[in-house]
């Protein structure tokens, strides 16, 4: 009965926050002419093309960056390898409009990179994609590249194999788990990506997410948009099955015992490797000081005009509301979505990793549903459930929305933290007295603090980042930063834009640096 008590509030908050608005869209999207509609309309059909093939251009092109850095970093040691991977973790804490702001300011007209002219194209949304998402490739791989048991290829060496038959024969095989769950984790976040299309694409180059928001929020077709969200939920359930497939096998990988001792990197790989590094660090960095040198230099000299256009009232009539007072309301509300993501994640990710009971797989399962729900489809909910009520452009379910964006990485980060503690140590402290609570708040808690506090991190992070629901349920006075940014870029000021991007490039920075100290892993 206790663990049903404990467990309660958490599954309560999930059917109230986050079920209920979901079948209210699968409710009035679930109409088969409609859905019939849609899929004979060439305008939809066209849109939904795109959508599969820029996910999967992009997650083939994550792989063809990712896959060298991975196999570098789980191989060999070398200087400036901390740092190095540290750097390689930037692009997934970073707010995609300061990403896609970088990206305008390289590759438009006036830019050092405008020359290419892939700007507000099919071209310039895999390109951010893959700034996105190499990351998850890097981590992910690596980690499974240094469980390789050396024993294997020392065994297949003696048999004559090495170099690229080697690697083919022996080694691909062992990590194929890694590169499947980060190609598939890789495809799912392109399908179900909004700020980057919406900005790099317009219309013209619109995906699923885009063409939902369109008709919900541009046309007020909220049956169209919500056949369109039943159809992404659909697909989006059967990517995170596959998904949750490969992780089972990576999981099993991962446990490897046997952790290979880092090699002295080879001249020959390093002869590779610098210029491999040095082009991806210039992938990740230049967006970044793009941004930063936009919003220093004004008509070619230095200056902070941009910060004075950015902060006087006089450039930003459209917010409805001061910046200073976006950003307050950034770090509100990302304190909100700690405080209630952390609350429901906590309690969820213990049942489901150290007791056992019957429909344990369902409750998983339920649990981890809002991972494959995105924020446009969640903000569509909330408009059809809350839009009558005294909830509705309040500040209250804004904060709720950030919370269930937010709450499937602090579930996967505290998870990830009780899968490794011992069960034996929680077994000591029952036989030496301890009571269930009392072994969880003196042994299991402390243990599990790393995973919490990095949740609780990417959570802020989360927050403030989030732009769709913001856009979708905030009141003008509840504007965020990522939105007051987004609005400057949509009236073509990229200036101030730019000087907004930097504060909350600042914010994001102590949130990664924060998780790189901690050193726990989400994936």
């Amino acid at each position: 009965m206790r663990r049903v008590i404990l467990t309660l509030p958490a599954f309560a908050f999930l059917l109230i926050f986050f079920y209920l608005p979901l079948l209210s869209v699968i409710g009035l999207g679930f109409d088969p002419r409609a859905i019939i509609q849609i899929l004979s309309d060439s305008y939809h059909k066209r849109i939904i093309s795109f959508t599969f093939a820029q996910a999967l251009a992009s997650t083939l092109l994550t792989l063809a960056i990712g896959l060298p850095g991975a196999y570098v970093f789980g191989k060999y040691d070398f200087p400036g390898k901390r740092i190095l991977k540290a750097i390689m973790t930037i692009p997934f804490v970073m707010p995609s409009v300061m990403v896609a702001l970088g990206f305008i300011l390289l590759f438009g007209k006036g830019g050092p990179f405008g020359g290419l002219d892939i700007l507000y194209s099919w071209k310039a949304i895999v390109l951010a994609h893959a700034f996105y998402n190499f990351p998850i490739v890097v981590r992910m791989v690596s980690a499974l590249i240094e469980r390789v048991n050396p024993s294997y290829e020392e065994v297949a060496m003696t048999l004559g194999a090495k170099g690229f038959t080697l690697f083919r024969k022996v080694t691909l095989p062992l990590i194929m788990p890694g590169i499947l769950a980060s190609a598939l984790l890789t495809f799912t976040f392109s399908f179900m990506s909004f700020s980057i299309p919406l900005i790099l694409g317009g219309y013209r180059y619109a995906t699923l997410e885009v063409d939902i928001f369109t008709s919900a929020m541009v046309m007020l077709d909220f049956k169209t948009a919500s056949s369109l969200a039943l159809l992404q939920i659909l697909l989006s359930l059967a990517f995170m099955y596959l998904y949750l497939k490969a992780l089972q096998l990576y999981a099993k990988r991962e446990e490897q015992k046997v952790m290979r001792k880092p090699e002295r990197i080879t001249l020959r790989t390093a002869l590779w490797a610098v210029p491999y590094f040095l082009l991806v660090s210039i992938l990740i960095l230049g967006p970044l000081i793009a941004v930063i040198y936009d919003s220093l230099f004004y008509t070619g000299s230095f200056s902070l005009e941009m910060y004075r256009r950015a902060f006087s009232q006089e450039y930003n009539p459209m917010f409805g509301t001061t910046v200073v007072r976006t950003i307050a309301n950034s770090i509100f509300f990302g304190v909100l979505t700690v405080v209630i993501s952390t609350l429901v994640a906590l309690p969820l990710s213990y049942s489901l990793v150290k007791w056992r009971f019957k429909g344990k797989v369902i409750a998983d399962a339920l649990a981890t549903l809002p991972l494959a729900s995105s924020p446009v489809i969640l903000g569509l909910g909330y408009l059809l459930i809350f839009r009558r009520t005294p909830l509705y452009g309040s500040w209250v379910v804004v904060a709720l929305a950030h919370s269930i964006v937010a709450y499937p990485f602090v579930l996967r980060a505290v998870s990830s933290a009780l899968v490794k503690i011992k069960e034996n140590l929680y077994e000591a402290a029952l036989t030496l007295g301890a009571n269930e609570e009392r072994a969880f708040l003196k042994v299991e808690l402390p243990l599990a603090s790393k995973g919490i506090i990095v949740g609780a991190i990417f959570a802020f992070a989360m927050s403030i980042a989030e732009l769709a629901t913001t856009y979708m349920l905030a009141r003008p006075e509840y504007t965020t930063l990522t939105l007051a940014i987004y609005k400057f870029l949509s009236s073509r000021q990229f200036g101030p834009a730019s000087a907004l991007a930097v504060v909350l490039m600042a914010i994001s920075g102590v949130s990664f640096a924060l998780i790189e100290r901690m050193g726990e892993e989400v994936w």
